[in-house]
């Protein structure tokens, strides 16, 4: 061995590190160190929690919700009665939650696009009006803007006996809206399939109208299209099958309404304080978006002849919605979330029947895994929606 590679091994041979010194190896290590804390952790607070429930004579599991629940729900959207069990009595709750969810999402988006774009509008009584709706609402607590609703506004409303006739065979007052319950028929269930049709056949023009205009950069407007589908297909099955359809009008009595439907007016408060509290802080992520598209873009549209309202739906939005997708996002999971405040007013929402449910069988761990679980679902399944859209409306560079 000559004396350059003798040197060359005893130099490779000092700068051999000690795994102490290693980061990977460390790494390593405090990786399976912090297993073995959290493993120990989870079944330091298991086993507390199994003894104190054995001292307290209460058995764990799930097999309580098959139990009778004895306690009635005011505003359920399928069959509950007092006889009905815990299962049922929390999904009703369930499926109240996803009711607010989904109406105040919608509801909450069409207002916070109309106050973000209102906020940029040249007209000043506009635009201040909008910033005074922003900075109002998204500066008061969620919960006093439920206050407001059910304390402040539906319970002014008049009296059962003194109810207000609206159009249409409906009534208002304290109790809520009653309006006519829809009764379908046996052939009834063509409708919804004809709905179904309708949408598939609506987002294939769609599909179809946009890589035409990819192709030759000629528009076709889908918009009555799509109206034309998912309205007409469904009202020509409805007619087809002979107008199943008959309504159970509610009848103002001496001292009740009989009849007919009730929205109860604690929904009412809770989807109007979510909508308004949300569209608020929607609303700025909207204007923070369109502000964010480099002005260039709607000086050339301006130099292509394009008016300012088909610049701003045709230019600016399409490209301000990457920007403002991600944190819609967060404010979508904000609403739902809200929504168990619903329990202080007394909307049977998730958190409440699953609260009187707890209160009644004392299966405390239980039902707050029940929670854990829901909202934990609900809203990964709708970021994984959100981040399809928003790969959806990414530009796609040619």
């Amino acid at each position: 061995m000559t004396d350059h590679a003798i040197r060359v091994s005893s130099h490779r041979g000092d700068s051999k590190v000690s795994p102490i010194y290693d980061p990977r190896v460390r790494s390593i290590f405090f990786q399976i160190l912090t297993a073995v804390i959290v493993v120990l952790a989870v079944w330091s607070i298991s086993n507390n929690v199994a003894t104190n429930l054995a001292r307290a004579n209460i058995a764990s599991g799930y097999g309580f919700l098959s139990g009778r629940s004895g306690f009635d729900i005011g505003f359920a959207m399928i069959s509950y009665s007092s006889d009905s069990t815990y299962g049922r009595a929390i999904l009703v709750g369930l499926l109240n939650t996803l009711l607010i969810a989904v109406t105040g999402i919608i509801t909450a988006t069409i207002i916070g696009f109309i106050i973000g774009i209102g906020r940029l509008s040249k007209n000043w009584l506009i635009a201040k009006l909008c910033t005074v709706y922003v900075e109002v609402f998204r500066n008061i607590p969620p919960l006093l803007v439920i206050f407001f609703w059910y304390s402040g506004v539906l319970s002014s409303l008049p009296q059962v006996r003194d109810s207000l006739e609206l159009p249409l065979g409906m009534f208002l007052n304290n109790r809520g809206l009653a309006f006519p319950k829809p009764v379908w028929g046996e052939t009834a269930w063509v409708i919804p399939i004809a709905l179904l049709i309708g949408i598939v056949a609506s987002v294939v023009v769609a599909s179809w109208a946009k890589r035409r205009q990819m192709r030759t950069g000629e528009q076709f407007h889908t918009i009555w299209v799509s109206i034309g589908l998912i309205v007409g297909i469904p009202v020509l099955a409805f007619l087809a099958a002979g107008a199943p359809l008959t309504f159970d009008f509610p009848v103002a009595g001496r001292f009740n309404l009989s009849g007919g439907s009730v929205i109860a007016p604690e929904f009412v408060a809770l989807y109007l304080a979510l909508s308004f509290y949300t569209a608020s802080f929607i609303a700025e992520i909207i204007r923070a978006g369109i502000r964010g598209v480099a002005k260039g873009q709607s000086e050339a549209a301006f130099a292509l002849g394009l008016q300012p309202s088909t610049t701003t739906r045709l230019v600016v939005v399409p490209q301000a919605m990457r920007i403002i997708i991600p944190p819609l996002t967060s404010q979508y999971l904000n609403l739902t979330k809200n929504s168990s405040l619903g329990v202080a007013i007394g909307f049977p929402e998730l958190v409440s029947t699953g609260g009187t449910t707890m209160n009644q069988t004392g299966q405390a761990v239980e039902i707050i895994s029940i929670w854990l679980i829901v909202y934990l679902t609900i809203s990964i399944a709708t970021s994984l929606f959100m981040n399809w859209f928003n790969a959806r409306m990414a530009l796609v560079e040619r």
